[in-house]
């Protein structure tokens, strides 16, 4: 039994889709059948809550859904660009023009490997040609599309779904520069002293200035036995 007022908004791909209960891949639940049109009623980052016709809804990963086809624009309006093929290819036409700059700069002698490293961090790319099929690397949503000369549809994913998208990948914050080198100079030994200059003059006799650390050598006369 259709639920009233159910329109289909996407299709479920060929292979069928995992479902859950909640947006928690730990709340599994009975997959999607293939082909199965849904209607997409909410959105949290990649996550997706389906309806099905018979009023049963799950939260499936949004990325892989197949959009329904829509009408054909009314005379005058903008085309509709979410599912045309030629942005996504001008940006990997331009990601592969950049790395091969550099690469050219780095056989050149232009470029040593650590800069060659990072004026390419962050390129990604992807593409297969196969006569008139073609499939797509979408870097800015971790998944690959497929494209058949005219429009764009979700092949497979990077990822499991997220809540929020992913956070930009950034490079490591730069390490501080090192502190400069100071030369410090060890400590010689101690020059000796000239213990002449503390032996008082000839005749002088020290002024007493309180006890001493032990008594002054006294002479004894030798002790005679009588016999």
């Amino acid at each position: 039994m259709t639920t009233p007022g159910f329109l289909p908004t996407h299709v479920v791909p060929p292979g069928g889709l995992p479902a859950w209960e909640l947006p928690d891949p730990s709340r599994p639940t009975v997959a999607l059948d293939a082909l199965l049109p849904v209607q997409l009623l909410e959105r949290r980052g990649d996550w997706g809550h389906a309806l099905c016709a018979n009023g049963w809804s799950a939260w499936v990963d949004a990325r892989l859904l197949v959009a329904v086809p829509r009408d054909p624009p009314a005379a005058g309006a903008d085309d509709a660009r979410t599912a045309d093929p030629r942005p996504l290819l001008a940006r990997a036409e331009e990601a592969l023009t950049r790395y091969r700059t550099e690469a050219e700069a780095l056989a050149a002698g232009h470029r040593d490997g650590e800069s060659f490293h990072d004026r390419t961090k962050g390129l990604r790319i992807g593409v297969v040609v196969d006569g008139e099929s073609l499939w797509l690397f979408d870097a800015a949503h971790e998944r690959w599309v497929y494209c058949d000369g005219t429009r764009l549809s979700a092949f497979a994913v990077g990822d499991a779904p997220r809540a929020t998208p992913a956070a930009p990948r950034l490079p490591p914050a730069t390490a501080p520069a090192p502190e400069a080198t100071r030369v410090v100079a060890e400590p010689g030994p101690e020059p000796e002293r000239d213990r002449t200059a503390d032996r008082p003059p000839s005749g002088h006799r020290p002024a007493d200035h309180g006890p001493r650390d032990h008594e002054p050598t006294r002479l004894v006369p030798p002790v005679t036995r009588d016999e």
